[in-house]
């Protein structure tokens, strides 16, 4: 692939500084662990024992290096999440949790929205998020009589925990003309009971009914949660959300699915000089032509905030029921999901972006819509050959065995969300039956060769790499059960490369990210404890108590943000 051109920081002229830990993880082949670095500026100048490091800041600096020894700490390189949406996640920070914690019933869930809605200036929406009906004692999604409970005049929208729909009021369908006789779009479906009626409930593509006019509207290309609030309050959930990734060691994103929205909102923050992380972006589908046109056909941008390659959907999600099973879901047979795209117009745009250079990241979870996407890079690698696409494919949820040996031969990265089954594992289960203990089959992956990536799809979860790993070590979910046999775990160092090395391998950024050796950038986390050899139940516990960015501490345990607000 063509990748982000590798930056010569020229460390010449900044104060060196050496840190010392009980234990640095470098992840470099050359040399695993370390006791001491030498940063000059923001980039990593030598790695070795504090003689090494010293003598090779005078060697550069031609001064000494100032020590700041860590003690018991343990440094691991910067985590990278793959696969985020930063603003979607910023902006579910002001919204109402309805999530497993704060609501386990229908009218508890319907008490918080209420309460919110009395805070909430009048015909300002009300939204939550968070709820997945498998985790609710009802077994089902709220209805929109049950939202006319909060408000009857204002939009009411409670979001699946999935991202990929929820619920209205009746309030929201009659202000956008949705009725029983209205058509379902393409890519979307609004849910209606045996009689015809709606139920409020609403997936995917029917979403662009929330934007507005003129809001951002993406077709049958994906969901559609581009709500939109005023520029300024935009930037400051960014800002939040960036500041809750450092929070959990998080130095690098790739944000999976860029529209208009973000990609203003991203040059915003950048010309006030505070985008503290690295932002990789992934434009939505439906800017494909506009991409080709502008001849974006690599990667192109700089350290802080680049283009990476195309998104694109071939199914809905197994959250919330709407990924692709032609015969029907085990917990409900009457829903089968959706694809996005036929086959045939699917195949053509993969090709047009391979052609071009093009990485292309496509959502898959069911068998079905994986197929359609490995045939679709199948075919396009044997138009133009090229051993290096690292065409991706997002949270891959349920791939055969052998699909998964295709993958390997075709060089696809899966890029995964073990948090997912860490959270509702049960209910993946409860939905397609005993092969959803299959889900995110990491260990698979590692046995034949396919590159692991994990990431945490936030706001789906919040961007807390330790936990992600836990559950990739583990398959214990949140309610204490283990998700399939043990051939599906992975090691520790494994899902740590998973989450640093891998991470900026499928970003096409490891020349610079991902590891701790000499001329790469000085992104690192100090953490509390060494999640190589604590016991795997334990990591998720391991505090982050410092994240650094370019050789400079953007974050400490002390000034930690809450993750999610009420």
């Amino acid at each position: 692939m063509r990748k982000l051109a590798h930056f010569d920081a020229r460390p010449y002229g900044h104060d060196p500084l050496v840190l010392t830990a009980r234990t640095i993880h470098t992840l470099d082949a050359d040399r695993p662990t370390a006791e001491a670095l030498l940063l000059v500026g923001p980039q990593i100048a030598a790695v070795g024992t504090l003689a090494q490091c010293q003598e090779q800041a005078l060697e550069l600096a031609g001064r000494p290096a100032e020590v700041r020894d860590l003690g018991d700490a343990v440094i691991v390189p910067g985590f990278i999440d793959a696969h985020a949406h930063p603003l979607m996640f910023g902006q579910m920070m002001t919204w109402v949790d309805c999530g497993p914690d704060q609501a386990r019933s229908i009218p508890e869930i319907v008490a918080l929205l209420r309460a919110a809605a009395t805070r909430t200036p009048a015909g300002r929406p009300v939204r939550g998020y968070g709820y997945e009906h498998r985790n609710l004692v009802e077994g089902r999604h709220p209805t929109r009589f049950e939202l006319d409970e909060v408000a009857t005049d204002r939009e009411v929208y409670l979001m699946n925990a999935s991202g990929h729909g929820g619920v209205v009021n009746s309030f929201t369908f009659d202000r956008y003309g949705v009725d029983r006789d209205t058509p379902n779009p393409p890519g979307g479906e609004f849910f209606r009971d045996a009689d015809g009626e709606l139920t409020g409930e609403l997936s995917d593509a029917a979403c662009n009914i929330l934007t507005g006019v003129s809001g951002v509207k993406v077709g049958h290309h994906g969901p559609n949660f581009h709500l939109a609030d005023a520029p300024e309050e935009h930037l400051r959930q960014l800002r939040a959300a960036q500041e809750a990734f450092l929070a959990g060691g998080v130095t690098a994103i790739g944000d999976a699915q860029v529209s208009r929205r973000e990609l203003d909102m991203y040059l915003r923050l950048t010309e006030e000089d505070d985008l503290k992380v690295r932002v990789s972006m992934y434009l939505l589908s439906h800017l494909l032509d506009e991409a080709l046109e502008m001849g974006l056909h690599g990667q192109f941008g700089n350290s802080r905030l680049s283009f990476a390659g195309i998104k694109f959907y071939a199914d809905g999600t197994l959250g919330g029921w709407t990924a692709y099973f032609p015969d029907g879901y085990v917990g409900d047979p009457c829903r089968t999901g959706q694809m996005y795209h036929e086959p045939d117009e699917y195949g053509a745009l993969i090709s047009r972006a391979h052609a071009v250079g093009l990485q292309t990241a496509t959502h898959a979870q069911s068998p079905t819509a994986l197929e359609m996407v490995i045939s679709a890079i199948e075919a396009a690698l044997a138009e133009r050959p090229d051993p290096d696409a690292r065409h991706r494919i997002e949270h891959c949820g349920l791939p055969t065995p052998e699909q998964i040996g295709r993958m390997a031969s075709a060089g696809i990265y899966p890029v995964n969300q073990p948090q997912h089954y860490y959270n509702w594992g049960e209910g993946v289960t409860a939905a397609v039956g005993t092969p959803g203990e299959r889900f995110n089959p990491l260990g698979e992956f590692v046995a034949a060769g396919v590159p692991v990536t994990i990431s945490s799809d936030a706001p789906v979860a919040d961007p807390r790499p330790l936990e992600a790993i836990q559950a990739a070590v583990t398959r214990v979910t949140r309610q204490g059960h283990r998700l399939g046999p043990d051939s599906l775990r992975i090691s520790a160092r494994d899902a740590l490369l998973a989450h640093t090395l891998n991470a900026a391998r499928a970003l096409g950024r490891e020349d610079e990210l991902g590891s701790l050796r000499p001329g790469k950038r000085a992104d690192l986390v100090v953490l509390g404890a060494d999640p190589l050899t604590v016991a795997p139940e334990t990591i998720a516990a391991i505090p982050v108590l410092e994240t650094w960015v370019d050789g400079a501490r953007q974050h400490t345990a002390a000034t930690a943000p809450e993750l999610v607000t009420p």
